[in-house]
């Protein structure tokens, strides 16, 4: 059985979930807090970054975009039409560059802040970094985040989905990502009626239950995270 090592607050490791579950692979989760640097856990990866996916043999892949290619190369090849990753290389590529927007560019500029400064450093001890958050950090994410979901909006109400006509792992991307920042009610539904539309979509999705049911503990998620019609 595949083994996950991840934090559910995590976008990377969110998105390899819904694509574990999108292909009906069996997983067992193991939640890590990299602040404890548990040496098992360095001995898999030394950078000390989520996601990793451990196969049974003792392969260690990590890292989000690369769990997903391989993912895609071990699985997804034999899923037909319900394939994550689209056959043609201009379709490929720009499903690459949505996802890049999602884990690169929005995870700098806006998840990261907002993750660390709500969930991280209330979750760690002072003696590893934990304390007060820093409003200057979650203002400037907060002024940020209008930026991306209006591109975010653009790309919803204009494309069937996130990359094109199909539902690819771009999808997974931005979807994990918002599931994240809808936790913590950072994201304002009100703002584009076709985004809110594309995430109702996704939401309902079976293999969004798992994340649904995410929960942490003293930080509970704000009161519409579970309805499927919010």
């Amino acid at each position: 059985m595949l083994t996950l090592y991840h934090h559910p607050m995590s976008a990377g490791c969110r998105s390899i979930r819904l694509m574990l579950e999108e292909y009906q692979l069996d997983v067992e989760l193991v939640e890590e807090k990299l602040w404890e640097r548990r040496p098992e856990f360095l001995d898999l990866n030394p950078a000390t970054t989520l996601p990793v996916l451990v196969e049974s043999n003792g392969v260690a892949v990590i890292g989000a975009q690369v769990v997903a290619e391989y993912l895609d190369e071990t699985h997804g090849a034999m899923k037909r039409d319900k394939r994550l990753y689209p056959e043609d290389p201009v379709a490929r590529a720009e499903m690459r560059r949505v996802v890049d927007w999602a884990f690169v560019k929005m995870e700098t500029e806006v998840t990261r802040y907002l993750v660390n400064e709500q969930v991280t450093k209330r979750l760690m001890p002072a003696k590893a970094g934990g304390g007060a958050p820093d409003s200057q950090a979650l203002r400037a994410a907060r002024t940020n985040i209008k930026y991306h979901l209006q591109y975010l909006g653009w790309l919803a109400g204009t494309r069937n989905w996130m990359a094109g006509e199909r539902m690819s792992h771009a999808d997974l991307a931005v979807a994990a990502t918002l599931s994240v920042l809808d936790y913590l009610g950072e994201v304002d539904w009100t703002a584009d009626e076709a985004l809110k539309d594309w995430f109702a979509r996704m939401k309902s999705r079976p293999s969004f239950r798992p994340l649904l049911a995410d929960r942490l503990r003293g930080i509970p998620p704000v009161s519409h995270y579970v309805d499927l019609d919010f």
